[in-house]
């Protein structure tokens, strides 16, 4: 249902962040601080995104039991 869509809006929206923290590390125009901050907030993003993820596929199994 629509709850599936903000989830998967929010993952989507998280993918687009790493990426843009990526592009960021790649050009290497970064001190210390501010990577060390990047990575900490794309961990956090891949965290949550494995969360939904492990809740929808936990979903999709009691759907085939």
């Amino acid at each position: 249902g629509s709850e599936m869509c903000i989830r998967d809006r929010a993952c989507a929206d998280a993918m687009a962040e790493i990426e843009k923290i990526l592009t960021r590390l790649r050009s290497e125009e970064m001190d210390v601080d501010s990577l060390a901050a990047e990575v900490k907030r794309a961990t956090e993003l891949i965290a949550s995104c494995k969360t939904r993820l492990r809740k929808a596929e936990a979903d999709v199994n009691k759907v085939l039991e």
